[in-house]
């Protein structure tokens, strides 16, 4: 079976609600691309019908995936497996609630197609178009975060946590091979590994929706602090963290 262009990944906690229709718009966008496609869902440890509702539509989407990880790891663990169980030579993670969507990577094509590796969406963009905002506090606390990302290890990177980010394949498999953090941080990881490993992260505008039904809590910001310092400091010990592991997962 040849390979696709393009596989999207798409990590999923109890979105039994959202999914549905995220996937519908999915497919919709890609029976009208040029190159060809799939979609993997990572189930990750679900206790709604989230899988039950993903076999379904499996049966009308061409080229939709199921894929249970067992029990609930985490949004970084979730898109791990599915970019290292990905086949396309282009991999491009987004979220469950759409808040940006798949049109926007066609913003991305150019540069990928031009050489680039590691291409993200950002809602920092001058060109970005926030749709619906998030509310005061979760504005705030996004600035700082950012403030804190930017001074530990990621300069003049400016939204790490929007959930719209294309690797190549050999990018996708040498960064996530050797990523650690499960949870929210997992971006930070991942790009800051990107910088050491000598990959230029490209940074594209998006159209995004907040999601009013969002499952990153208040205290999720102060764990993804937390998080990010654990990261700081395994980048630091760069050649005793950061191996290639074997593929011991599904």
């Amino acid at each position: 079976m040849a390979r696709p262009f393009l596989t999207i990944v798409i990590p999923a906690y109890n979105e039994a609600e959202r999914l549905p229709l995220t996937l519908l718009a999915i497919d919709r966008h890609l029976s009208e691309a040029e190159y060809s496609s799939e979609i993997l869902v990572l189930n990750d440890g679900s206790t709604d019908a989230t899988g039950d509702i993903v076999l379904r539509m499996s049966r009308a989407i061409k080229n939709l995936k199921l894929i249970d990880t067992g029990s609930h790891s985490g949004k970084g663990s979730a898109v791990r497996k599915g970019m290292l169980l990905a086949r396309g030579q282009i991999r491009l993670f987004l979220d469950a609630d759409y808040s940006t969507p798949l049109s926007d990577f066609e913003i991305m094509m150019p540069l990928l197609r031009a050489g680039a590796q590691v291409v993200i969406g950002s809602r920092s963009h001058a060109q970005s178009q926030l749709v619906v905002r998030q509310n005061f506090g979760r504005q705030v606390m996004g600035k700082l975060g950012n403030f804190a990302v930017q001074a530990l290890f990621l300069p003049r990177v400016w939204d790490t946590q929007c959930g719209f980010k294309a690797f190549t394949e050999k990018a996708a498999e040498d960064i996530f091979e050797v990523s650690k953090t499960e949870g929210w941080a997992f971006d930070m990881e991942i790009l800051s590994l990107a910088k050491r490993l000598g990959y230029e992260i490209k940074e594209t505008p998006v159209h995004w929706t907040n999601s009013p039904f969002s499952h990153v809590s208040y205290s999720a910001y102060l764990q993804t602090l937390q998080e990010a310092i654990k990261i700081r400091w395994r980048l630091s010990k760069f050649d005793a963290y950061y191996k290639p592991r074997e593929r011991t997962f599904i």
